[in-house]
């Protein structure tokens, strides 16, 4: 039974959920839900057993000192609270943690039981794969929804995925089958700069995220390290003439693909985020990806790397954590609509 001492009532709540491997591409998923949680301060109201879920010889404790103390951290996954005010003020469950190696549908079953008892009226699960996009344009966020009365709602892919999957997948088709709303929104992180962290990718996210739920999320300093993120891979970029011309036609083919929404849905998008970003006094420091002139990245490796492959209804592809998973292929639900996000 779960215990919920000192939660306090909350607002049109929803869930907002990532977890690191295999559907977190560079990190930018897991980045995103973690910014949320510091710069709205979210406090930390449950752990899930890390026995129950975790493998210990995959993902390690680690010991440290606290005051000349040994401690240990487990791996696990935590839900947080933050209060979000304002003129439309909600509240947000943040969940955050490590993709479990076993009892999965326990797992989830735990997640569902506190988005019930919490009053969850949506769950987002945020995701990152591997994909063939350049890192000098604007990162391609998709949503996607089993349910076809949101996918309409909310203007969303309804995802007709069919093959392997990770927790994200897994998550919200456990949401779908007890009757909670639940999104999924995955960023494509270019598969040549993988490493993380990757600012880009996971301001890109919290943009798409700003859009669903309608609320100004506070962006800190990760707009300038985005920039900062893309000054260092156009530096990395500059010796090597054959990937040069390896980005110019992943350039040309997103820029002949994005023609038709230039003038549409995307500029109204964008131009609804700058108005609220300005009444919010943030406009000074609001980040927008913008094509920079053509440089080169990183000489991308010759071989598919583990846990790259294609796991898209348009055959794009896409992979997991960008770490070297040990499995053939990308992360769950991948969509096959791109946003200019």
């Amino acid at each position: 039974m779960i215990e919920l001492e000192g939660v306090p009532e909350l607002v049109d709540p929803v869930m907002v959920a990532a977890f690191e491997g295999w559907n977190d591409a560079g990190d930018a998923a897991s980045t995103a839900v973690a910014h949320l949680d510091k710069e709205w301060k979210g406090e930390v109201f449950a752990a899930l057993d890390a026995e129950d879920y975790y493998d210990f010889q995959v993902n390690r404790p680690t010991v440290w000192l606290d005051g000349g103390v040994r401690k240990i951290t487990w791996p696990t996954t935590r839900l947080s609270v933050v209060r979000v005010g304002g003129d439309k003020p909600r509240d947000l469950v943040l969940v955050r943690g490590i993709e479990p190696s076993m009892r999965w549908r326990s797992f989830c079953n735990e997640i569902l039981g506190f988005a019930h008892e919490l009053g969850v009226e949506l769950v987002v699960i945020m995701g990152a794969l591997l994909g063939d996009t350049p890192h000098t344009r604007p990162v391609p966020v998709s949503g996607v929804t089993s349910d076809p009365d949101l996918a309409r709602t909310m203007d969303l892919e309804e995802t007709k995925y069919e093959g392997p999957t990770g927790i994200v997948g897994i998550l919200q088709e456990a949401c779908t089958h007890a009757g909670v709303p639940a999104v999924s929104l995955w960023a494509a992180v270019p598969h040549y700069v993988s490493q993380p962290p990757n600012p880009k990718a996971t301001l890109a996210l919290l943009n798409r995220l700003e859009d669903l739920i309608d609320l100004r999320i506070p962006l800190g300093e990760l707009a300038e390290d985005a920039r900062a993120w893309q000054v260092g891979v156009d530096q990395l970029a500059a010796e090597d003439s054959e990937v040069a011309e390896y980005v110019q036609s992943l350039e040309e083919a997103r820029d002949t693909a994005e023609l038709p929404e230039a003038s549409g849905e995307a500029i109204a998008r964008e131009f609804e985020r700058y108005l609220r970003r300005r009444d919010g006094g943030e406009g000074a420091a609001y980040l927008r990806d913008t094509p920079s002139d053509r440089t080169r990245p990183p000489k991308p490796k010759p071989t598919q790397r583990p846990g790259q492959a294609a796991e898209s209804d348009n055959g794009t592809n896409d992979g997991g954590d960008g770490t070297g998973s040990s499995e053939d292929s990308g992360p769950s639900d991948t969509p096959s609509d791109t946003s200019d996000d």
